[in-house]
């Protein structure tokens, strides 16, 4: 990443210095001279241990991974909660002596996954999706919180050190590391409808810092992302001086992305069909603001700090025509950037495969319930 920054400001300067001699009918080209430092990845999450609980998991068999490299998608996100992989007495609420009780046996199992993904060509990138002392879909008892305690955020090193020596020898090419999904601040950290908002920036710089030191100590050319902050959402130049690439999401605005979702709407099904593009809500939902959304993050790749979408998508109550229009925006503009994306899940509600939605013809594809509209619009950006 170091290098690659270094090679961005060079080029930069040396096309300002080419533009600035040059005529003015060169320089008044609308030309986009932004490079993003972060490969252009484009695939899916698998929620394979996205449970704390690892057999309840939602497991992608092995051809789903064929079919994506098939497809042409080059990148899995793999969301982990971290109790999945450690043994402690799962009727009670975690404690601090437990978060350090690491299962080899379920471990492995994670293996397997990378290992799968690696065989098929894909890119993995391994996150904590719960992380010892926090979670942004809260609704368990974590013993401490991440952003303001040192006994977590030593745990969360801990961790981070755990993987970065298991995977010492698998190539950043194939291998990155994203620290934490979404950080939010909670009034009630361990209530998931608890108010709040960002996290603090200097806590999140402490955080990102330390578990950033400890994964370089040991591979030092790991490619390590940073979520963006305030569940995802805000671009965080703040952290710019770091090592890290930072992760964006595909879910603005979310009364498209995640209409009716019963997690975020407290009553869901009184809420109106959303429109795309057109006046929805006293505001015109269109591209305008999409690149409006979007405009700190290409800041950030002006900085030269990679940026990658890690989740992104639609939730199933949302009319498919309306989100084919507005996803088909969304995906646009991240191309133009070079951008690449995550989709949150391959096979489920936000997913091509088995979504649930009612209105839509699905295609049989070796049993499975293929979204075939869907699936064209992801490959003209695969």
């Amino acid at each position: 990443m170091n290098h690659s920054r270094r090679e961005f400001l060079k080029k930069s300067t040396l096309i300002s210095a080419g533009l600035a001699t040059a005529p003015l009918a060169v320089k008044s080209l609308n030309v986009d001279l932004v490079q993003n430092a972060l490969p252009y990845w484009r695939g899916f999450n698998l929620l394979d241990f996205f449970s704390p609980e690892m057999e309840k998991g939602r497991k992608n068999p092995p051809e789903f991974l064929t079919w994506m490299a098939d497809w042409g998608f080059n990148f899995v996100r793999i969301p982990i909660s971290y109790p999945s992989y450690l043994n402690f007495d799962r009727s009670k609420p975690i404690l601090a002596s437990d978060v350090m009780n690491f299962d080899e046996g379920k471990i492995e199992q994670i293996d397997q996954l990378v290992n799968l993904a690696h065989k098929n060509g894909l890119h993995v990138s391994l996150n904590l999706h719960r992380a010892p002392g926090f979670c942004i879909n809260a609704g368990f008892i974590e013993p401490y919180n991440l952003w303001k305690d040192q006994e977590a955020l030593d745990a969360f090193c801990a961790h981070w050190e755990m993987w970065s020596k298991r995977y010492k020898n698998i190539n950043s090419d194939k291998l990155s590391f994203d620290l934490v999904n979404e950080p939010f601040m909670r009034e009630d950290p361990n209530d998931q409808h608890s108010p709040g908002g960002p996290v603090p920036v200097e806590d999140y710089y402490r955080v990102a810092k330390a578990a950033l030191n400890t994964i370089k100590s040991i591979s030092p050319e790991r490619l390590v992302i940073a979520n963006g902050n305030g569940g995802g959402g805000i671009a965080v130049p703040e952290l710019a001086d770091l090592d890290l690439g930072q992760s964006c999401r595909g879910y603005h605005p979310m009364s498209i992305s995640h209409h009716k979702a019963s997690w975020v709407y407290k009553e869901p099904d009184l809420l109106p069909d959303p429109i795309w593009p057109g006046e929805f809500n006293g505001r015109y939902h269109g591209r305008e603001m999409i690149e409006q959304y979007y405009a700190p993050w290409v800041e950030l790749l002006q900085k030269g700090v990679g940026v990658h979408c890690g989740e992104c998508g639609a939730y199933n109550k949302t009319p498919h025509a309306v989100f084919l229009r507005w996803f088909e925006d969304v995906l646009d503009f991240l191309n133009e950037k070079r951008i690449g994306f995550g989709i949150w899940e391959f096979s489920g509600a936000f997913g091509i495969l088995n979504s649930g939605r009612t209105d839509v013809d699905y295609e049989d594809w070796y049993g499975q319930k293929l979204d075939r509209k869907y699936l064209n619009l992801l490959m003209k950006y695969a």
